[in-house]
């Protein structure tokens, strides 16, 4: 077996052995700047997009510093959404499994949506790790049943959409509960200015890591645009989802209303549909991401929450059924498909108001393939510039067309009619000369 390469680290063997388990064997970028530097206590700010590794960047250190003798809370983990912290929580068994007898890490998972009083009366011994969202954690250190006084590290994964979902004070509450001397892991694909009072008000010179991506988007996605043309989008949609016969497709929306929409009408058209928005009840999203992850459904609609706060595996098509307002929520959305080396098709269906997007987007290096789905079948379209180079070259035939029409030394009523005229002529004999040399 491959020797690992995260020995030089100096880890505790049971993490070697838990992440060589997990099947890794060479830290990635954004590990290979984190890990040192969190294990010698200090802050650090690292700032990378999704599927980078950044989850055991800040979990292999920790587990690593957790002392399993000492009765106390050590570390607190903060995620924006149920769903995330249950992953992450997934993740820390995976690795604490591989403890040594008697020197297990007790870790507690705290989420909205899960009976208070249940939890209150488990903490009567104290866990040495708590991952879970803000606000339940904010609660439960308020009633005096989580003791964080002594936790002295304290990770904020996904910062910028916890500050987008208005949990930052939150945050702050437990920060300010915590060890007076703390040391602070913050994770972040962007981070807003609105962001960073709350850092400077824990974080004294930490240090800023970013890992841009090599390129916008994994190599292996295929980028598809679709035109609406005025047509029906919902039978667009369902006709695109039955020509892909997706292994499993997620399709993207901006508004919770949108997407309660979309589903309803993909359903009304026979297709069984999952759905994940902000509007669904802690119940409805628990069972709704089981039956997603025992695939009962082929198709989801989603808000942007299933962009980043949730993680999904085998999509294989991601569809913008409109593009997000936000453009950097395009990579994170076609980022669920084309994972763990396999490859993806993220396609999206646009209207013309959609032009300056798509540039931009074209711009951050992202190649678009035109393609429409005609009577069941998929054509290849022409570039959507085409159009815009041949209004340019008739701009430039009216032009020549002006410049030979000699406007009359003495105006007499009439003359711009005439001159008009004139150039329709001389345009209509361009257009012939340019059919016969093709």
């Amino acid at each position: 077996m491959e020797a690992s390469k995260f020995k030089v680290f100096n880890l505790k063997p049971f993490i070697i052995e838990a992440i060589t388990d997990r099947g890794f064997y060479e830290p990635t970028e954004v590990q290979t700047r984190i890990i040192p530097s969190a294990l010698k206590g200090e802050s650090v700010i690292g700032q990378s997009q999704t599927g980078t590794g950044k989850t055991h960047a800040y979990l292999i250190p920790l587990l690593n510093q957790i002392n399993p003798k000492k009765d106390k809370v050590q570390a607190i983990i903060a995620a924006p959404t149920r769903e995330l912290a249950d992953q992450i929580y997934q993740e820390i068994g995976k690795m604490t499994m591989f403890s040594p007898d008697g020197e297990e890490i007790r870790t507690k998972k705290m989420v909205g949506g899960t009976d208070k009083q249940k939890t209150i009366d488990k903490l009567k011994i104290q866990p040495h790790l708590v991952v879970g969202t803000p606000g339940r954690i904010n609660d439960l250190i308020k009633e005096n049943a989580l003791l964080v006084h002594n936790a002295s590290t304290l990770v904020i994964d996904e910062a910028d959409m916890i500050l987008d979902m208005g949990f930052i004070e939150d945050v702050d509450r437990i920060a300010s509960s915590m060890a007076e001397e703390i040391q602070m892991l913050v994770f972040s694909a962007t981070i807003p200015e609105k962001l960073k009072p709350f850092l400077k008000k824990y974080m004294e010179n930490p240090k800023y890591t970013h890992v841009a991506p090599k390129q916008a988007t994994a190599v292996n996605i295929s980028h598809v645009l679709i035109p609406s043309r005025h047509r029906d989008k919902g039978k667009v949609l369902y006709d695109m989802l039955k020509a892909y016969n997706p292994y499993l497709a997620i399709v993207f929306t901006n508004t919770k209303k949108q997407a309660e929409y979309v589903a309803q009408g993909l359903a009304e058209k026979g297709l069984k549909v999952g759905r994940i928005h902000g509007d669904l009840s802690p119940r409805e999203r628990k069972k709704m991401m089981k039956q997603i992850n025992d695939l009962d459904f082929q198709f989801v609609v989603a808000t942007d929450l299933a962009a980043r706060g949730i993680d999904i595996e085998g999509v294989s098509h991601v569809i913008n059924y409109e593009l997000p307002s936000d453009l950097e929520f395009y990579i994170h959305r076609v980022g669920r498909t084309a994972r763990a080396g396999y490859s993806g098709i993220a396609t999206t269906i646009y209207e013309l108001a959609d032009e300056d997007a798509l540039n931009k987007l074209e711009k951050m290096g992202i190649t678009f393939q035109y393609k429409d789905l005609i009577d069941g079948e998929w054509k290849e379209l022409d570039d959507r510039h085409k159009r815009r180079k041949r209004k340019k070259s008739a701009n430039e035939t009216d032009k020549m067309a002006k410049s030979l029409v000699r406007k009359p030394k003495t105006v007499k009523p009439g003359y711009k009619k005439k001159m008009t005229q004139e150039m329709d002529q001389i345009k209509k004999r361009q257009r012939r000369l340019n059919r016969r040399g093709k």
